[in-house]
């Protein structure tokens, strides 16, 4: 598993463009037949993914968790961006089509990740925090999320949310997760921009076409810095950074958070022109 350690917003204002994509960017996700893990210190949130074909892939432990297994002390959100799946946990089964979202809570003591077609196979996108309380299993396909739109195609921003695990929805210990889907002819998520001192957050790229990026926004408001994002990429987000992209054509992606509290609308908004 790789680790990943704090940076002083101070720091990142100096990082080279190499300094800022090893230490934030999260790439080489969605790997066919493969587990893969990365463990941030910002609020110990470990990103990561598997993509089972012909076998299945189980969740396994680490040495760096010091712990039983895996989430003895932890709990887990998953997403499907990939063919139909079908997730067990503890020996309970989940069929798990693109876009759904399974939680698996903290003393969980197995996941295994199945795929129903090799020829096209899920694409679990893994989200995992810490956690003080047990919530149950559960599942939430897409259309259950209760989907809002927002934004507009005057501002290039007209885009649908699907809120999964929050306060109104998978009840978790500390994990809020969830994704956006852009609409044609849109490309700016999370703009105006805010940042939230008291939680940070993880996004992952997806459905990007070939031969297409986002540019994503990151750093102090006053002090902003960018990283161009490829297909399923994720990018690390300190409390202190905004978070926001701009795409060469429109795309999906999830975001995830975990700190002090779940309220999804606690953020402090960055007037536009204030950006620098």
């Amino acid at each position: 598993m790789e680790q990943r350690y704090h940076n002083s917003a101070k720091e990142v204002s100096t990082m080279t463009t190499a300094d800022m994509r090893a230490n934030f960017l999260v790439d080489g996700l969605m790997q066919p037949g493969e587990l893969k893990f990365v463990y941030s210190h910002y609020d110990r949130v470990i990103v990561g993914s598997a993509v089972p074909v012909e076998k299945p892939i189980t969740l396994g432990n680490y040495p760096e968790l010091r712990a039983e297994y895996f989430l003895e002390r932890r709990e887990l959100g998953i997403i499907n961006i990939g063919g139909a799946g079908e997730v067990v946990v503890d020996g309970q089964s989940f069929n798990v089509n693109k876009l759904d979202c399974v939680f698996a809570g903290k003393g969980v003591k197995d996941v295994v990740f199945k795929s129903v077609d090799a020829a096209n196979p899920a694409q679990y996108y893994l989200l995992s925090a810490p956690a003080h309380q047990a919530y149950p299993t559960r599942l939430l396909t897409k259309e259950e999320a209760t989907p809002v739109t927002i934004g507009s195609p005057e501002t290039s921003n007209h885009r649908t949310i699907y809120k999964y695990i929050h306060l109104e929805g998978i009840r978790s210990s500390q994990l809020v997760m969830g994704l956006t889907v852009l609409a044609t002819g849109s490309v700016w998520n999370t703009m105006p921009s805010h940042t939230h001192d008291r939680r940070m957050e993880m996004y992952f790229y997806f459905d990007v076409q070939p031969g297409q990026v986002v540019m994503h926004f990151m750093g102090q408001p006053q002090e902003t810095r960018h990283l161009v994002m490829q297909n399923n990429e994720a990018v690390i987000s300190p409390p202190w950074s905004i978070h926001s992209g701009c795409g060469t054509i429109n795309y999906s992606f999830i975001w995830g958070m975990a700190g002090e509290n779940q309220v999804y609308s606690d953020m402090d908004p960055v007037a536009i022109n204030e950006l620098r």
